[in-house]
C-alpha cells in the first residue's frame, strides 16, 4: 500500500472520493491540487496537512495563501505548481484526476520524477499516449488505471501469463442519459437532460461525455495504450446497470468480468493498494437485488463521437489529440447553450479530420498545439 499521495484534482469527484479512500486506509497526503475551489481545498488542507497545495488559478492561490497562513503548507499556482506537486519527493503515488489537457504535463513531470501514476485523466493517454507510455517505460514507473473500465480490465488481466492469450477487451458503457434514442429525438435535448446519468455520480464534463459516448471513444484510445492492444481487439458493450465494469475474452473464448456496485472508490482503492486488496467502504454487491442485468450495442451512427475516436486511433499521430481538444471545446459550447447536443459529434469529427497526418514521432508541444488548433476549429465552425 502507498504511504503518501499527491492528489491532483482534489476538489473534483474523483479527488474527493480518493481522499475518502485515503481517510479510510490512513494513507498520508503530501500534496493537494485544485483549480479555484479554495473553500473546499482549505478544508482538505486542514484535515490532511499536506506539505504543498496548488490552486491553479492565480487569484485563488493568493486567496488560499491568506486562508491557510497559520499552517506550514507551501501554496503553489499554475502549471508550474501542478508539476511541482506531481514531482514531490515525498510522494510515492500521484493521482492525476484533473479534467482536460491540463493533465498532460503533470503526468510527464511525475513520470520523470520516478513516481507511479494512478491515472484518472483520460486526456493524458488519449492525446499523448505514445509520449507518456514511452516515458513510463524509460523511467520504470507504473501507470495504474483509475477509470472504472480500465481498472476492471487491469484486474481481469491479473494472472494472465501472456498477451498472446488475450482475444479482446470488452469495455462496458452505461449508455449515458440518451441510450436508445434516435438522432431525431436528440435534436432538442438540453444540458440538464444530458447531465442525468443513470448510475454514476461524476463531474459535468464527464457526464456529458457519457451522454455523447465520447467517454467510451476516449476509453478505447486509452485501452490501446494502457494494454498495448490494437483497435480491432477492443469492443464496446452497453451494460445499462453498470454492474459489470468491463471484461476480457481469452483465446479459448472464456470471458472474465469484474463486477461491483457503481462506486469509483473501488478502482481508486485498488490503484492505491495494488497488488493487495483491503476492506473497502463501498457497499457489497447484491446481484439478487438487481435481478437481471442487460446488454446492448453502442450506436455509433447516432452518437458520432464514438466513431470519431475510432477513426482518430486508426489515423494515429495527432488525430486523437485533435478529437479530444475539439470535444472539450464543443462540450463547453453546449453547456453554455451555444450549440446543440448533436453538434458536438459533428464538430469533433470535422476537427479531427481536419488535422493533417503526422510524420514521425510527436512531442508534448506538438500535442498541445494540435489541441489548440482543434479548439480554434470548433469555435470558428460552431453554428456553421
Amino acid at each position: 500500500m502507498k504511504r503518501c499521495l499527491s492528489i491532483l484534482g482534489s476538489t473534483g469527484s474523483i479527488g474527493t472520493q480518493a481522499l475518502d479512500v485515503a481517510r479510510h486506509l490512513h494513507i498520508g497526503v503530501c500534496a493537494l491540487a485544485a483549480n479555484k475551489n479554495t473553500v473546499l481545498l482549505e478544508k482538505q488542507i486542514r484535515e490532511f496537512r499536506p506539505k504543498a497545495a496548488v490552486a491553479c488559478d492565480g487569484m485563488a492561490a493568493e486567496k488560499l495563501k491568506k486562508a491557510v497562513s497559520d499552517l506550514p503548507v507551501k501554496i503553489l499556482s499554475g502549471m508550474d505548481g501542478l508539476c511541482e506537486a506531481a514531482a514531490m519527493e515525498e510522494a510515492d503515488l500521484v493521482l492525476n484526476s484533473v479534467v482536460g489537457m491540463v493533465g498532460l504535463k503533470p503526468t510527464l513531470a511525475a513520470i520523470e520524477a520516478g513516481k507511479d501514476v494512478a491515472l484518472a485523466n483520460k486526456e493524458t493517454l488519449v492525446a499523448g499516449g505514445a509520449v507518456v507510455m514511452e516515458a513510463a517505460r524509460k523511467n520504470g514507473v507504473a501507470i495504474l488505471p483509475v477509470d472504472s473500465e480500465h481498472s476492471a480490465v487491469f484486474q481481469c488481466l491479473q494472472g494472465c501469463p501472456g498477451k498472446k492469450m488475450l482475444k479482446r477487451i470488452i469495455l462496458t458503457a452505461s449508455g449515458g442519459a440518451f441510450y436508445g434514442r434516435t438522432a431525431e429525438e436528440l435534436k432538442n435535448v438540453t444540458v440538464r437532460d444530458a447531465l442525468k446519468n443513470p448510475n454514476w455520480n461524476m463531474g459535468a464534463k464527464v457526464t456529458i461525455d457519457s451522454a455523447t459516448l465520447m467517454n467510451k471513444g476516449l476509453e478505447i484510445i486509452e485501452a490501446h495504450w494502457l494494454f498495448d492492444v490494437p483497435l480491432e481487439k477492443i469492443d464496446v458493450l452497453v451494460q445499462r446497470e453498470s454492474v459489470i465494469h468491463s471484461m476480457v475474452e481469452y483465446i479459448d473464448n472464456s470471458v472474465i468480468a469484474q463486477l461491483g456496485v457503481p462506486d469509483m472508490r473501488i478502482p481508486i482503492q485498488y490503484a492505491f493498494t495494488f497488488p493487495d486488496r483491503l476492506p473497502s467502504p463501498v457497499k457489497q454487491l447484491d446481484l439478487a437485488k438487481y435481478g437481471s442485468i442487460t446488454f446492448g450495442r453502442a450506436d455509433e451512427e447516432t452518437f458520432k463521437c464514438l466513431k470519431a475516436c475510432k477513426t482518430a486511433l486508426k489515423r494515429g499521430g495527432l488525430a486523437p489529440a485533435a478529437a479530444n481538444g475539439a470535444n472539450e471545446a464543443a462540450v463547453k459550447l453546449f453547456m453554455d447553450g451555444k450549440i446543440t447536443f448533436l453538434d458536438i459529434g459533428k464538430l469533433v469529427t470535422d476537427a479531427m479530420l481536419s488535422q493533417p497526418d503526422s510524420a514521425g514521432p510527436v512531442s508534448a508541444d506538438d500535442i498541445l498545439n494540435a489541441d489548440e488548433q482543434a479548439r480554434k476549429f470548433v469555435y470558428s465552425h460552431a453554428g456553421a
